[in-house]
C-alpha cells in the first residue's frame, strides 16, 4: 500500500526528523518527503500502517497532513 499525504514541513531537516521518528512506529515502510512539491508530499509505502495514525501523529507535533487521494 502507498498512501501521500499533503503537508507543511518546510525544512529537510525536519522532514528528516519526521522520519526517523515515523520509523519508529513503522519500521517496516518505506517513508519519504518531496518537499520540492508545492505540496511538500509525504510519501509512504508498506502494509502495516493506517493514514489516520500518520495524520494524527503529524498533528500531534504541530503539522499539517492531509491524505491525498
Amino acid at each position: 500500500m502507498i498512501e501521500v499525504f499533503k503537508t507543511n514541513v518546510m525544512q529537510a531537516q525536519q522532514a528528516k526528523k519526521i522520519i526517523d521518528l515515523l520509523l519508529c512506529y513503522f519500521p517496516d515502510c518505506k517513508i519519504n518527503f518531496d518537499l520540492e512539491d508545492c505540496d511538500k508530499i509525504l510519501r509512504v509505502e508498506g502494509c502495516n500502517f493506517f493514514s489516520v495514525d500518520i495524520i494524527n501523529f503529524l498533528k500531534s507535533i504541530g503539522f499539517i497532513c492531509v491524505k491525498l487521494k
